[in-house]
C-alpha cells in the first residue's frame, strides 16, 4: 500500500519488512534499540492550548503520559512543546525518552529547538544538557514502544514528483485505502540528502490573538535547514473524531539544526530512509474542550 502511494509522489520508493536498526547508534543515538512491542500513539493536549491565546497552565510529564497509556517504561518519541515553565520560554521539543520504570530511572535524549537570542537563528540542545524533567507543554503527539528489537516497515523515497511532504504522503496513501478505518504509525526517518523547511516557534507568546492560519505562520520562524535530519512522525490517516493532530513531525540533527518539518525544498535531489510501526491503540489525552482547525499544518 505504502510503496504505490509514494511511487506516486516519488522517482523511486521501496518499502519492505526488515529488522529494526540498532536505534543507540549512529546517527539516532536513541535511548533505546527499536521502536517496536505494544506499538501506541499518543495526542495529548492540543493547538488550542497554543492559541489563538497560549494556555500556559497546560503542563504534562511523559513519565506519567507512559503510565496513562498503559506502557510504564515506555521508550517515546515524537513532536510537541517545551513546558514553558521549565525552560521560562516557548521552543519545540523533539521528544526521545525512555520514561522511568520500577526498575530504572528515565533517559532523556531529547532536544530542544529554539531561535537563538544571539544571533535569531536556530539554537539546538540536548534536553538533559540543562534540564533533569520529563515535562512539557500545551501538545504533544507521541509514538511509544517497549523499545525492543523487531520487525518495523523500511520506507525508501528519492527524488520527490508530487506536491505532497513525505509524510503527508504516507498518511493520505493509508486513508485513500483503509477509508473510514484509521490506521497510526511511528518510528523515525532521516533526510539523508538535500534541504527542508523547518519552522521553529519564538520564544514568546503571541500577545495578539493568532486567529488565522495566516496569523500563525507570521508568527513562526521559518528555516531551510540542511541534511541529515532524523525525524519523529506520528501519523494516523484520519480523525475518527478524537480532534487528533493527524500528522505531526519534529526533527534533530548533530549539526545544531532541528524544529518541525514542512517539506522538502530539494525535491530532486532529496532522500528519505525511514523505519516506521503501526500502532495498535490510540490514546487521546487532555482533549481541548474547544477547538479550532488553525494551525495544525
Amino acid at each position: 500500500v505504502l510503496e504505490k502511494g509514494l511511487k506516486e509522489n516519488f522517482a523511486d520508493a521501496q518499502v519492505s519488512v526488515v529488522d529494526c536498526p540498532d536505534l543507540t547508534q549512529e546517527p539516532f543515538n536513541f535511548p533505546a534499540k527499536g521502536i517496536c512491542g505494544k506499538p501506541r500513539i499518543a495526542d495529548v493536549g492540543g493547538v488550542p492550548y497554543l492559541i489563538p491565546l497560549v494556555q500556559k497552565e497546560k503542563v504534562y510529564d511523559l513519565n506519567t503520559v507512559a503510565k496513562d497509556i498503559e506502557l510504564p517504561g515506555a521508550f517515546i518519541l515524537g513532536a510537541g512543546a517545551v513546558s514553558s515553565k521549565v525552560l521560562g520560554i516557548n521552543a519545540e521539543l523533539i521528544p526521545i525518552v525512555q520514561t522511568k520504570s520500577e526498575k530504572k530511572p528515565a533517559v532523556n535524549g531529547s532536544y530542544v529547538a529554539q531561535i537563538n537570542p544571539a544571533d535569531k537563528g536556530c539554537l539546538l540542545e540536548k534536553y538533559s544538557s540543562k534540564y533533569t524533567d520529563c515535562e512539557f507543554g500545551l501538545l504533544a503527539n507521541l509514538y511509544a514502544s517497549e523499545g525492543q528489537p523487531g520487525k518495523v516497515i523500511e520506507v525508501k523515497a528519492n527524488g520527490r514528483t508530487g506536491e505532497l511532504n513525505f509524510v503527508s504522503c504516507l498518511r493520505q496513501t493509508l486513508e485513500k485505502h483503509y477509508g473510514e478505518k484509521p490506521v497510526g504509525m511511528g518510528g523515525t526517518f532521516i533526510i539523508q540528502k538535500g534541504k527542508a523547511k523547518i519552522h521553529v516557534m519564538p520564544p514568546e507568546f503571541s500577545a495578539c490573538p493568532l486567529n488565522t492560519d495566516e496569523d500563525v505562520n507570521n508568527w513562526l520562524k521559518f528555516f531551510e535547514m540542511k541534511a541529515p535530519l532524523i525525524c519523529q512522525p506520528v501519523i494516523v490517516s484520519r480523525d475518527p473524531g478524537f480532534d487528533l493532530r493527524v500528522e505531526h513531525t519534529h526533527c534533530f540533527s548533530h549539526h545544531g539544526e532541528g524544529g518541525h518539518y514542512h517539506q522538502d525544498t530539494s525535491p530532486d535531489s532529496v532522500q528519505y530512509l525511514g523505519y516506521f510501526q503501526p500502532a495498535e491503540l490510540l490514546f487521546r489525552i487532555d482533549r481541548p474542550q474547544e477547538t479550532h482547525l488553525v494551525g495544525r499544518d
